[in-house]
């Protein structure tokens, strides 16, 4: 099906092969075809092996091989280091998390890819630049993610579009209803990361610059960020419980009814609807002075530096994420797709209604820094927010930023 190509995969492949035997060390690859694993996380709903099929039933000498990792991205992320550091040829085709582009790109673990080979203009723009890193393209993307404001339609007339509403809403249900007004993912791990560069985000600011090159987090709208989620604490409307919450957590809380808002990814509308009905609206993350900025997530498809049959696995990867089959990521997976055109979709739309509001916040959307040293500059921000949650003064902000910042240029000025 993909034959035609053959001659110019073969000429790209060749500035991105790289030493491997069969675990390690050997001859130099210059790409190749044959079987292929594909490594990434837990298929939770069961929706990929289908889509393998479709491949094997087409490609019998160039079958793959699903190969499911942890779900979650930190234990992921370890056994793919642990596999490459090695030099391991076991995987040929990874499900990286966006944020792992750069690491992976700068250790030389994964290979360049050739632009002209994907539709590239045919994606939403801000998911194709999770997928470069210094100007050249590393991976393909194949979901993408954005954090979205759950609430419940039955208890707001007009769901808020800034800080100041999101607060007054919440506080009167709570206090009327007995019930949590918000919560997101604030316990400390990457999600409270992310959850604390959209609310910077949606104040005006940015923690790093977009190549990971400097900090450009300003202590005072940092300060502005963090007052805002210790105020909702302080105040009771941003419940305490909240601080062990990750996705799951307060996915359940919020469709069980324990919270009238909550900040989740697209993928937690499916159950919420099913308990919620009619009850459940979606909208953007609101901000300081209207709209919000989410965080842009996602899942990329590289070719692993180590692979013998690159060439097999750039032709997968072109299956893997051809509208056809995107179309499927979202009907069957429930995971935002990247193709723009499968957002307007009026069939798409009566079945999943949250798709243009979805549209407009991943292109409002930024993503996180691109940096090699991306784990560690996330795990000081998730502590730093952490123990300044964990106390919930007000005095605290301005200082917690501004701390953050030094100890980020710390790291900055060391990789």
């Amino acid at each position: 099906m993909l034959r035609s190509l053959a001659v110019l995969l073969a000429v790209t492949l060749t500035a991105g092969c790289a030493a491997a035997g069969d675990e390690g060390g050997g001859e130099t690859r210059t790409g190749g075809t044959g079987p292929i694993t594909f490594a990434t996380g837990r298929d939770t709903t069961a929706y990929l092996q289908p889509l393998l099929d479709r491949w094997n039933q087409a490609h019998p000498a160039e079958k793959v091989t699903l190969l499911e990792l942890p779900e979650a991205a930190d234990e992921q992320r370890a056994q793919m280091v642990a596999n490459l550091q090695a030099q391991s040829n076991r995987y040929d085709v990874l499900g990286l998390d966006v944020v792992w582009t750069a690491e992976f790109a700068e250790n030389g673990w994964i290979i360049p890819l050739e632009r002209g080979l994907f539709p590239l203009d045919r994606f939403l723009p801000p998911v194709v630049e999770t997928a470069v890193y210094k100007d050249k393209l590393w991976a393909v993307p194949y979901t993408s993610n954005a954090g979205l404001l759950y609430y419940r339609k039955d208890l707001v007339d007009k769901p808020p579009r800034t800080w100041a509403e999101l607060r007054d809403q919440a506080r009167e249900i709570t206090k009327k209803h007995n019930i949590g007004g918000y919560a997101g993912q604030f316990l400390a791990y990457e999600g409270l990361t992310v959850n604390f560069s959209e609310a910077v985000q949606s104040a005006g600011g940015q923690i790093v610059s977009r190549d990971g090159a400097e900090v450009t987090l300003d202590p005072a709208t940092g300060g502005t960020a963090l007052a805002f989620l210790l105020q909702g604490l302080r105040e009771g409307w941003i419940p305490k419980e909240s601080l062990s919450f990750k996705e799951e957590e307060s996915r359940l809380a919020f469709q069980e009814g324990r919270l009238a808002f909550a900040r989740n990814w697209p993928h937690a509308y499916g159950p919420a609807k099913a308990e919620l009905g009619d009850k459940l609206g979606v909208t953007r993350l609101p901000g300081l002075d209207g709209p919000g900025s989410s965080t842009l997530g996602g899942a990329n498809l590289a070719v692993s530096a180590f692979s013998k049959h690159q060439q097999t696995a750039q032709e997968f990867i072109r299956y893997f994420t051809s509208l056809e089959n995107e179309r499927r990521v979202l009907t069957e997976g429930s995971f935002p797709p990247v193709w723009s055109e499968l957002y307007d979709d009026p069939e798409l739309i009566e079945r999943f209604p949250y798709l243009p509001v979805l549209k407009e916040t991943i292109l409002a959307a930024k993503p996180r820094p691109v940096s090699a040293n991306y784990n560690q500059l996330s795990l000081v921000i998730a502590s730093s927010v952490a123990k300044a949650l964990g106390n919930p003064s007000p005095e605290t902000a301005d200082d917690v930023a501004a701390s953050m910042k030094s100890e980020l240029e710390e790291i900055i000025r060391t990789q």
